[in-house]
């Protein structure tokens, strides 16, 4: 009995610590993401030379994928462009080919949705996509479809509206903003990072 009591203890104890590092975790990319807010200003899609590892395009603009770009990074010491970069390379085959290239591209392959989803897919991250508020928590990465083709990608905030919805943290066209629009569009993909 006191092995038993002393195995059960033990596993509660490494379930808390478990789950309090993942949380830790997903603060981490929230606050990440919210200290852009305010700094990223505009919404500039273009084409662009980026230094490599760790390249971005200046900070006071951007796009959707850039807010996750920057809050990996700053959270988790994730660098989206050198993984994805590299994924790629390995298994270009397995990645979209909506843009018609032939091989990677440094520069911009990690600021696309489609290749984030693959990506995100690939490692392991990929949840179920529900329609429960309950099921998205802090710092989960959820991409979407806005009309009528264009994809988009969110992470979802520590805040919630007064129907406890999560808001999601994005920059749809104006910079970085939190908001109340975690289900104004169809979600396509729903991803949770692992603890570091």
């Amino acid at each position: 009995m006191k092995t038993f009591t002393l195995l059960l203890f033990y596993t509660l104890v490494s379930s808390s610590l478990l789950v309090s590092e993942n949380d830790s975790a997903s603060l981490k990319i929230v606050r990440a993401a919210q200290s852009q807010i305010g700094v990223t200003l505009a919404y500039d899609g273009s084409y662009q030379s980026l230094a490599y590892p760790n390249g971005d395009v200046p900070l006071e603009s951007g796009v959707c994928t850039d807010v996750v770009i920057r809050a990996l990074r700053s959270a988790l010491q994730l660098d989206l462009q050198k993984l994805l970069h590299e994924d790629m390379k390995a298994n270009f085959s397995r990645y979209p080919k909506n843009w018609g290239l032939s091989h990677p591209d440094k520069n911009i392959d990690h600021r696309r949705v489609p290749n984030l989803k693959t990506y995100f897919k690939r490692k392991g991250y990929q949840l179920p996509v529900s329609k429960n508020p309950a099921d998205y928590h802090a710092g989960d990465i959820i991409t979407c479809t806005v009309p009528p083709h264009l994809p988009h990608i969110m992470i979802v905030s520590d805040k919630n509206n007064h129907q406890g919805q999560p808001l999601v943290i994005h920059n749809i066209g104006t910079g970085t903003r939190e908001e109340n629009r975690l289900f104004e569009f169809k979600i396509t993909g729903h991803y949770r990072l692992p603890a570091k």
